[in-house]
This record gives structure tokens, C-alpha cells and sequence, in this order.
């Protein structure tokens, strides 16, 4: 940006969809738990209280950003499942494991969301979050029962639901912060709960649906 203040309301367009941009970018290279309200103005190039004017919190910045990005995930299994043969359990498993996989920033939200996102953040910012979440898993419950049509569609949402709330553990233990990884170098016994992200969702949501089929 050119200017420094925003006054006109494509700049202030333009602002807020910077310190978006900041706050994404910081949170996919160090993981949004070490992000502050500083570390983001400072990528902007603004004072911590310009951010203020467009945020109420750093958490609302983050719960916007999850909330922006629940839509692009059900973009994402609707391609995935696009082609699928009816009946596949393992594709459709697959493709919740790698959908997610692709969105680490996703994964790390979902983590954040429920510890500390949605306690700062005024009333409208934490319903506009869960609406798209709700949504989200709506629409993605949707998808799969395009594949496995014998789920009702409460058996769906509670799929995707439990995949999620499983995703936002593993993710942190499938990526360690620098001490765990060199202790788990040095004893890799101790790596009991340091599972592959990817192919430990995909087992588990397989297990998830068969259990929920056999009901």
C-alpha cells in the first residue's frame, strides 16, 4: 500500500484485506498460537491501534479467517468426491484426510477455535463463525451422502463433525514444536502419539463410518 491512513473506502477495502493477508501468512509460518496483535500490524506496516479500527481482537481476526476458509474446504470435497463410485467408504475417508491435509492454517484454526478464538470476540463476529461452520458441515455432509446415500443426514454431520473435532487434536500432535521433534529424534520411542496427519485421519474416518453404517 501507498498510503498510510485509510479514509477512502476502497483503501479501507484494501486494509482490511491486508491485515487478513498478514495474519494468514503469520499464521501458516509460525502457527497461530505465537501470532500477536503487534507481529501482524508490523507486517502491515501500521500501528498495532490502526488494527484496532478494522478488529476488535487479534481472536477475531482469526475466527475471521477460519470463517472465510470453511467454504473453500467444501469446495474441496466436492471436487475430491467428484467422480467418486457410490458406495466407496475409503475414497470418501481419503478425501476428508486430504482436503484437510492441503489446509494445514484450517487445521490450526480448528484447534484455536474452540480454546481461545471464540472467547475475545464480540457477539456478531462468533455468530458469522459458527453460521459458516454450521453450514460447512451441512454442505459437506451433503457431498458424502452423494457417495454413501445409505447415511442419513444427521449420520453425515456427525461424520464430518467428529473428523473435525478429531483433525484439530491430531494436527498439533502430527506437528510437533521444535523441542518435541528433536527429543522424538533423539528417543523415538517417545513418539507414541507423534501420528502421520494424513493417512491417521483416513483410517480413522473409515472407522468412523463403518461404525456409524452398522448401527
Amino acid at each position: 500500500m501507498t498510503f498510510q491512513r485509510a479514509r477512502r473506502p476502497e483503501h479501507k477495502r484494501q486494509r482490511y484485506e491486508a491485515i487478513l493477508a498478514a495474519a494468514r501468512a503469520l499464521g501458516t509460518r509460525q502457527g497461530v498460537r505465537a501470532v500477536s496483535l503487534a507481529d501482524i500490524a508490523g507486517a502491515v506496516g501500521v500501528h498495532k491501534s490502526a488494527l484496532l479500527r478494522y478488529f476488535e481482537t487479534r481472536e477475531e481476526i482469526y475466527l475471521r479467517i477460519a470463517t472465510e476458509d470453511w467454504p473453500d474446504w467444501v469446495q474441496g470435497m466436492r471436487a475430491r468426491l467428484a467422480g467418486v463410485a457410490v458406495g466407496s467408504v475409503s475414497e470418501v475417508a481419503a478425501a476428508l484426510a486430504a482436503t484437510l491435509a492441503e489446509r494445514p492454517l484450517l487445521c490450526d484454526l480448528l484447534t484455536h477455535a474452540s480454546l481461545n478464538l471464540e472467547r475475545n470476540v464480540s457477539l456478531d463476529a462468533a455468530r458469522a463463525y459458527k453460521r459458516a461452520t454450521v453450514d460447512a458441515l451441512a454442505a459437506v455432509a451433503a457431498e458424502i451422502r452423494t457417495v454413501l446415500p445409505e447415511l442419513s443426514e444427521d449420520d453425515a454431520i456427525e461424520l464430518v463433525g467428529a473428523v473435525n473435532a478429531v483433525a484439530a487434536s491430531l494436527w498439533q500432535a502430527a506437528h510437533p514444536p521444535p523441542l518435541m521433534q528433536a527429543l522424538y529424534e533423539e528417543e523415538p520411542d517417545l513418539r507414541v502419539a507423534n501420528f502421520p496427519f494424513e493417512p491417521t485421519i483416513a483410517r480413522l474416518a473409515e472407522t468412523l463410518i463403518l461404525g456409524i453404517r452398522a448401527r
